[in-house]
């Protein structure tokens, strides 16, 4: 198992569904910047969102592991951050995963992603994470569908050809691991 560097999204996303432990399942560790664990746990706390209790208690077990930016790291952060129009929190986040050289790099926000795949990284979303879940066998499709709607209804909501997209990979996966199960678009 190989660990990985998460962004705010990811974590936010699959607790919101129930889900944050597939990063364990996936990963075994998911290092979080201060920065992040700022936006996700403290945040959270303070405008009384579920998601971030969930995200704490990851964060206790052990599993999701913050890690200090060196001030270097920091200072380049920074400045990249002010070119690309990106937070700090995101852009040390993308050069922490760099320097980390992970397998991995958990993001949702497209600029940011657009970015860390310059930098030859490779990009996991929300819904990457769920269709790998999905073709390890760890989840259902029925898991998917959930969170299409769940989301929906939590500001990441999918266009219709977006959520069918998903739909249609997740097909793809199953008919890959020579499972018959239906998934309705």
């Amino acid at each position: 198992m190989h660990t990985a560097v998460s962004d705010a999204g990811p974590l936010i996303h699959l607790a919101q569904i129930g889900k944050l432990n597939l990063l364990r399942r996936l990963f075994g560790t998911v290092v979080i910047t201060p920065r992040v664990k700022g936006e996700v746990v403290d945040e959270g706390l303070r405008l009384g969102h579920a998601d971030a209790s969930v995200i704490k208690e990851a964060i206790e077990e052990g599993w999701i592991v913050m890690e200090e930016v060196p001030e270097k790291l920091s200072s380049a952060a920074k400045r990249l951050a002010e070119e690309e129009n990106l937070s700090q929190s995101d852009t040390e986040t993308l050069l922490l995963a760099r320097q980390r050289k992970v397998k991995v790099f958990l993001v949702d926000e497209k600029p940011l992603s657009d970015l860390a795949k310059m930098y030859r990284l490779k990009v996991w979303n929300t819904w990457t994470i769920l269709l790998e879940a999905l073709s390890r066998g760890f989840i259902k499709t029925s898991d998917i569908e959930f969170a299409i709607n769940e989301l929906g209804k939590r500001r990441h909501k999918l266009k219709p050809e977006q959520a069918t997209e998903i739909l249609e990979a997740a097909k793809l996966v199953l008919s890959r691991r020579g499972n018959q199960k239906t998934i309705n678009p």
